[in-house]
């Protein structure tokens, strides 16, 4: 007897369906070697493994393992399975192949997938949210998929998610689905709104930083624009302090945002219990990750360190101490807000829109214009500088000088508390309102994102303006890409004080956020 059952392999973060087709046959002769199961379709060590996970999950759960010759099918044949998400349709399509499931030869409108344990049970698998995501584009009303999978794919509307613990549990499932078969079940119904606002309550915040006036003031900026920030300062000034608090003064996760976050990490079994992921990713690799581990990769493409920080803040301590290599991959993500690899066998694109921000010691010992003695000479301050290139740096807006905290500041004796982080993401989101009406007829959603005509058309200046401008090109000899950045944070300035033009204080502050680029450097 022959039987349809259907599942989603996931490549990069979307899916695509598979079938899977069981057939059973009676052995030709006594003499017939021929193996009990047989699965085709460019299967993976990990799923032909599945032929003794499948046959004991089965026996284990009290049903009849057939003892006809199988062959399984994985269609399109011509595309490779991998991982042990389909034990769970195989077992269902023996079962129903053998007529213990349901009537015909098919499940109708239901996916399933699950790795199976011996005794029976349905262990969680990755990327259950791209896979609910491609059940509701291809109009597959059902999903069974293990326990801790369910919440987060239960966030997909117009898709029944049930949850199993086990085999049996499937089984009873599909047979309710069924007319007139077995116990109704329920699908899982979370509320996204709820989820929502259990997320961006975080545990830190902006009040609880002492002093540093001018880099909350930068960070403030830079969140405003969605603006590259780079902070340089001796050790424990506070820089690593400040980057942790960024994400509580961006603006909260929408809906389809948090989506597009979880399925990302979904793909990576990174989503946790919750399901749904309502805060902004804060990633920060140490700097002895790959290029690989930073970009993504491996034989088949998983996203890396920058997709994981999609919409939200990738931060890298100690900039310098990275390899020069690792680094000059982040180029093309910083500009084309997603990163494409490519294998022999195909190409996957992941989306990769974050906020990048960096911080390094202003030379390798780390005291150089502090209040303690450098001994590093010229030459080696140069060179350690000069670990960063110059094209990766023109790509950085924002560059910003963190002194160490005074002992009046750091001990808060007659000095105001800090601003708190809510105070701050307030005038954040002003700032981003503003930017969404101006740049929509562009296609375009922040400053920072502005291409070189929506700056010459959104960036005009006056003659005093241009004057500024001017002398400190000629002055800092910087280059057309510093030119553009100056003039987008200069806008964002513009819009945190709800300018319609770019006044000299808001061209003169851009200005001072090039500290690289000033002549004491050089």
């Amino acid at each position: 007897m022959l039987f349809h059952t259907q599942s989603a392999a996931v490549y990069g973060i979307d899916a695509l369906i598979v079938d899977i087709e069981v057939n059973l046959r009676a052995p030709q002769s006594e003499n017939d070697q021929s193996p009990a199961v047989t699965i085709v379709g460019l299967p993976d060590a990990a799923i032909r493994e599945s032929r003794e996970r499948i046959r004991a999950a089965i026996v284990n759960s009290s049903f009849f393992f057939p003892v006809h010759k199988m062959t399984v099918n994985l269609a399109p044949a011509d595309v490779r399975k991998v991982g042990a998400s389909f034990d769970l349709p195989i077992a269902l399509a023996i079962l129903g192949a053998h007529g213990d499931l349901v009537k015909g030869d098919q499940i109708p409108e239901t996916l399933s997938i699950g790795e199976l344990s011996l005794d029976g049970r349905i262990r969680p698998v990755r990327g259950a949210l791209s896979i609910a995501l491609r059940c509701r584009e291809d109009g597959l009303r059902n999903l069974i998929l293990p326990e801790e999978n369910a919440s987060e794919a239960a966030v997909v509307s117009d898709v029944n998610v049930y949850p199993a613990r086990g085999l049996r549990d499937a089984v009873e499932i599909i047979r309710s689905l069924e007319s007139g078969r077995g116990t109704p079940v329920a699908p899982l119904k979370p509320d996204p709104a709820a989820l929502l606002d259990a997320g961006g309550r975080y545990r830190v915040d902006f009040s609880e930083v002492r002093g540093q006036t001018s880099a909350k003031r930068a960070l403030e900026v830079a969140s405003a624009g969605g603006h590259n920030i780079l902070m340089i300062g001796s050790p424990g000034s506070g820089k690593t302090m400040l980057a942790k608090r960024l994400p509580t003064i961006l603006p909260p996760l929408e809906f389809e945002e948090a989506l597009e976050i979880t399925k990302i990490h979904s793909v990576v079994g990174l989503t946790g219990k919750t399901g749904l992921i309502a805060e902004r990713p804060f990633k920060n690799p140490h700097h002895t990750v790959s290029q690989a581990g930073l970009i993504g990769g491996g034989s088949i493409p998983r996203p890396g360190e920058v997709s994981l920080a999609h919409l939200g803040v990738l931060f890298l301590d100690e900039l310098p101490e990275f390899e020069r290599n690792v680094l000059e991959v982040l180029r093309q993500p910083m500009e084309d807000k997603q990163v494409t690899i490519s294998r022999a066998s195909s190409s996957l694109t992941f989306p990769s829109n974050f906020m990048l921000v960096a911080s390094m010691n202003p030379c390798p010992c780390g005291y150089y214009g502090s209040n303690r003695e450098c001994k590093c000479s010229p030459i080696f301050i140069q060179r350690y500088v000069g670990r960063i290139s110059g094209p990766l740096m023109d790509r950085i807006d924002i560059h910003i000088d963190v002194p160490a905290v005074n002992f009046k500041e750091l001990r808060g004796k007659g000095v105001p508390a800090g601003e708190p982080s809510a105070s701050i993401r307030e005038r954040v989101i002003a700032a981003r309102k503003i930017q969404l009406e101006r740049l929509r007829s562009d296609g375009i959603f922040s400053n920072s994102a502005m291409t070189s005509a929506a700056i010459r058309k959104h960036c005009s200046l006056d003659s005093e303006c241009e004057t500024l401008l001017e002398r400190a090109m000629y002055k800092q000899g910087l280059s057309a890409r510093a030119h553009d950045r100056i003039l987008k944070v200069a806008r964002t300035i513009a819009d945190l004080e709800t300018s319609p033009n770019i006044k000299p204080d808001h061209i003169s502050e851009a200005i001072n956020y090039r500290s690289l680029d000033r002549n004491y450097w050089t």
